[in-house]
């Protein structure tokens, strides 16, 4: 089984790299093609303060390019990261930004060569005489999302022109598993093997290890002390990292960015708090916390008085480290904070993987005033943009939507889906003959402010 897997998988690693060169070619005549990509329909209440918003980064377009590429020299970019926008009309801001990015396989097909060249940038700064790549995923073996999710990112590897193989974490995968994937795409998941102080799955020993996994539950005994490099680097992940230090760092990147161009840096950054450690089960540390949601509801208000906002604010309370959406609630007082009934707290207490949740974040909601619109029964729903990066270059994105939420809630919950963001040409590459809102230029705007979270996380990988 195993060696009829592994021919399998070299072979369709073959047939891939054959498409490498036309698949590069495309991206480069790309910028001739007669037609846009498509992307879904969206409308943006409150257009006039964001399309103000957008003029004022595309008049400062050259000196934003060139400031970013002076901060990349500085402070080299993360691996790769995803980023998820909250775009509010009068306010264009992040609310999380991951490390360790799943939903490679919600990407536009039609830039797979920009992720391609981006690949390789960013596995030759990590590991200049790579020639293979082993990728250790997280252990969804059941999650056939985030299964076609590897494969697209193993793909991009492979065009990147890598062997690739994937080791699992599992401790009870005793021998090479390939899992058939609604896609058509098949994933081939091995045994992980540690031998002294390097990686290997059974007849690869490779350069590189590129860690797909957010090591919510810590750091596993086998990845401690590897003697390869790891890209991301272990401390980036959740065991360690926490939202409030990256929010910190981008709070300083957002003022430095706010001079250069001349706004308010509220427009692009929102306020948030902490309040030490609180146990949702039993309500300890629960007073601080309503007290903490007032006191920022407060601020809140103070900043939409100045800016001639007619909305009620809200609070995003959640868990400090972890990902999918979970330990996620919003407030509008602190009352609702002490009003939580048990099940309630126990879905507040509660992380991926079971892990408890001692520490959160209470951060500015910013309300989502994008929506899609299906076009078979023209209904609409709210969505929320996500753009993703590899090295230092915007790769492309999606927009999260779910029918069953409000303009003010969590969209990172059950029953969302996605709708591929396909960037004109290029995030990076803004129309000045076209409206403000034009498709290029709003998604310049997404990819700025994408990058700024980028580069507050290049910071926090510095410190």
């Amino acid at each position: 089984m195993a060696g009829n897997s592994s021919s399998w998988q070299r072979d369709e690693y073959r047939a891939r790299l054959l498409n490498c060169r036309s698949l590069l070619e495309t991206l480069r005549t790309m910028s001739d093609a007669p037609t846009e990509p498509g992307v879904p329909h969206l409308t943006t209440a409150l257009t006039g303060p964001l399309l103000h918003l957008e003029s004022h980064l595309l008049a400062h377009q050259t000196g934003i390019e060139a400031w970013l590429r002076a901060q990349w020299r500085e402070t080299p970019a993360p691996f790769y990261a995803s980023v998820d926008l909250r775009n509010a009309g009068f306010k264009l801001a992040p609310v999380d930004t991951n490390l360790f990015p799943a939903g490679f396989n919600n990407l536009a097909s039609e830039f797979m060569p920009l992720c391609v060249q981006a690949m390789q940038s960013a596995l030759e700064r990590a590991c200049p005489d790579a020639l293979g790549v082993l990728i250790v995923p997280e252990s969804h073996t059941r999650n056939l999302f985030y299964l076609e999710s590897l494969a697209t990112l193993a793909e991009i590897v492979v065009l990147a022109g890598y062997e690739v193989r994937i080791g699992s974490l599992l401790e009870d995968l005793s021998e090479p598993n390939e899992v058939a994937l609604p896609s058509g795409k098949r994933v081939l998941l091995e045994p992980l093997i540690r031998r002294d102080n390097r990686l290997h799955v059974d007849g690869f020993s490779p350069c590189a290890v590129l860690l797909n996994n957010d090591l919510s539950g810590g750091v596993p005994a086998i990845l401690d002390g590897i003697e390869q490099p790891i890209v991301p680097p272990l401390d980036l992940g959740w065991w360690r990292r926490l939202k409030t230090e990256h929010f910190t760092e981008y709070r300083r990147v957002a003022r430095q960015f706010a001079e250069l161009v001349d706004i308010d840096p509220w427009l692009i950054d929102p306020l948030f708090r902490n309040c030490g450690e609180i146990d949702f089960k039993n309500r300890d540390g629960e007073d601080c916390l309503a007290r903490n949601v007032d006191e920022l509801l407060a601020e809140i208000r103070v900043k939409y008085a100045q800016h001639g906002i007619d909305r009620e604010p809200f609070v995003v309370v959640k868990a400090d480290a972890g990902t999918y959406g979970m330990g996620v609630m919003t407030a509008k007082s602190g009352d609702e904070v002490r009003a939580l009934n048990r099940k309630q707290r126990n879905k507040m207490a509660s992380s991926k993987g079971g892990h408890g949740v001692q520490k959160v974040i209470l951060q500015e909601g910013v309300y989502t005033f994008e929506t899609w619109t299906n076009p078979d029964n023209r209904e609409s729903a709210v969505a929320e943009p996500v753009v993703y990066m590899i090295d230092r270059f915007v790769v492309g994105g999606f927009y999260r939507v779910h029918t069953g939420r409000g303009v003010d809630e969590n969209l990172n919950a059950p029953g969302m889906h996605f709708q591929p963001l396909a960037f004109h040409q290029s995030c990076n590459t803004p129309d000045p003959e076209r409206e403000p809102d034009a498709e290029p230029n709003r998604f310049y705007a997404y990819g700025v402010i994408a990058r700024l979270a980028l580069l507050a996380a290049a910071r926090e990988l510095a410190s």
